[in-house]
């Protein structure tokens, strides 16, 4: 079992079992806020009998999550276009259309190179054989040389810019960097005001890990205002059960807004007090001094991020210091402290 394989089925089975462990023992478990009430309340209720649970987000338009993954797919009357697979509940996908809608899963897309999300790919094509893939060349390109079986190669690529036709179905498929070096997908649904934008944001939550383990956090902080200026009810991010409206977008621009300029403000401060301490204790290892002096600052900086947004939004306490030192990388690297 890969590693982004095992990390999907962890996040799906701590979803399913949370009602169940209330009685275990913690042992040495570090503390975390609990789930705020009002995320858990927004929350697909998942039966873990069945594993996953399907929401119609518009005509046509549905989701299927299993509590920690998100998946979408459109009934075109030509056949369904499902836009990722992930692993999590790949074995469910079928019969999710199924108890939907009569119509054959006909074309699949993928947002990203990213295993948690197309890595159940695999899996459907041995169950639908004659199954169309697509996906941007930059995703292709990595797969080909990965040689993947849970990720089959794209039988279509395009370039840029697509826009997918089939049935009622039109989506227009536009390339982002925000995440992968090698492109992500910002889908639109235009007639069903539906945006598709894969480990964006979460809706009542933060990202993950260094923001959703962004490679470019330059673009990742412009894909806010990208996203602001589209027509939609609904955004779906990939992950948690709730699918974000534009409230949701705005808090999640908030937040990242204050990371960076929270990180960017420690970085001007004064910190020859902190530097003369850690050279006289590390003298001529350089390496230890900028260790020690970045730490402090994304402590500064995750300390402060965790007093303002511990009550607003779920895993504050978790990811901030990540976060933080993302925003840290750029903001001393590449954007450059001004």
């Amino acid at each position: 079992m890969t590693t982004a394989i095992r990390l999907a089925a962890l996040f799906t089975l701590a979803f399913l079992l949370a009602p169940y462990l209330g009685a275990q023992s913690a042992g040495n478990l570090p503390d975390y806020v609990p789930l705020l009430p009002r995320v858990k309340a927004k929350a697909t209720v998942i039966d873990p009998r069945k594993g996953y649970a399907v929401q119609q987000l518009k005509p046509d338009v549905f989701m299927i999550t299993d509590g920690a993954y998100e998946s979408v797919f459109v009934t075109t009357g030509k056949g369904v276009v499902l836009f990722d697979a992930p692993p999590s509940f790949a074995q469910h996908i079928l019969d999710a259309v199924r108890e939907t809608t009569s119509e054959p899963i006909v074309e699949l897309v993928y947002s990203h190179i990213h295993v948690d999300h197309i890595g159940g790919a695999g899996t459907l094509l041995k169950q639908v054989p004659k199954l169309e893939i697509l996906a941007e060349t930059g995703t292709a390109n990595f797969l080909h040389e990965i040689k993947d079986s849970n990720r089959p190669l794209p039988t279509r690529t395009f370039k840029d810019h697509y826009t997918l036709k089939l049935g009622s179905l039109t989506a227009q498929i536009t390339l982002g960097h925000w995440h992968t070096p090698e492109g992500d997908l910002l889908i639109s649904i235009p007639d069903k005001r539906v945006v598709i934008a894969i480990d964006a944001f979460s809706a009542g939550a933060t990202p993950f890990m260094g923001f959703d383990l962004t490679m470019n956090m330059h673009d990742y902080l412009k894909l806010f205002d990208q996203l602001e200026a589209m027509d939609f009810d609904v955004i779906v991010a990939g992950h948690h059960s709730t699918p974000a409206t534009r409230q949701d977008l705005e808090v999640a621009k908030s937040y990242v807004t204050d990371v960076y300029s929270t990180i960017s403000r420690i970085l001007r401060e004064d910190h020859r007090s902190l530097l003369a301490r850690a050279s006289a204790k590390y003298r001529d290892n350089g390496w230890a001094i900028a260790s020690v002096l970045m730490d402090d600052e994304v402590g500064q900086c995750a300390n402060e991020i965790k007093g303002r947004w511990m009550q607003k939004l779920e895993g504050v306490d978790i990811w901030a210091p990540s976060h933080c030192r993302t925003a840290l990388v750029y903001a001393e690297w590449d954007a450059g402290v001004r």
